[in-house]
């Protein structure tokens, strides 16, 4: 089972976000004058994220990242935060110019589509699942978390994972 999980705001976030409300983290970044926001190197795991994606990969899942970056540097840094904290190893997909998150998704395929809500810059017009293609969309499932709520209470299993009737 193929499990991507769209990195910032979901898996990963600003440093500053450690240690206040989901709330305020959202506020951080829609005022966007936390200087954290733009120091990606730094970024720190949202929650439990590496132990709960670890479960997943012990359990057979190959692990893939959606990055809303679209340069190479971005990318790097997004590298350097998932083997700072110990992440399982899992390739980083990010858009090419003229590319959206909804191409890769239909390209991956992943089985379960792990994103948040993008409270903070607009909401659902802006996730991934939104423009996925129907004929796509049906063979994924797509799992929503609220932006920096993290996914610590998703199931454990796979199997769980795949069939959360929470997630239709």
């Amino acid at each position: 089972m193929k499990v991507m999980i769209f990195l910032h705001g979901t898996a990963i976030m600003h440093r500053h976000g450690l240690g206040v409300t989901r709330e305020e983290r959202v506020k951080q970044v829609m005022e966007g004058t936390d200087a954290s926001l733009h120091d990606y190197a730094s970024y720190v795991p949202v929650g439990h994220a590496v132990e709960k994606i670890r479960k997943w990969r012990e359990q057979g899942a190959e692990i893939c990242y959606l990055s809303s970056h679209t340069t190479l540097d971005g990318v790097e840094k997004d590298q350097v935060v998932l083997h700072t904290y110990g992440f399982p190893e899992g390739e980083v997909f990010s858009r090419a110019s003229g590319q959206s998150s909804q191409d890769l998704a239909e390209t991956v395929l992943p089985d379960v589509l792990i994103e948040d809500d993008c409270e903070s810059i607009g909401g659902e017009s802006k996730m991934t699942i939104t423009s996925v293609r129907p004929a796509y969309k049906q063979q994924i499932t797509s799992i929503v978390v609220k932006e920096f709520g993290g996914i610590d209470h998703l199931p454990d299993t796979l199997a769980a994972l795949k069939n959360d009737p929470r997630f239709p």
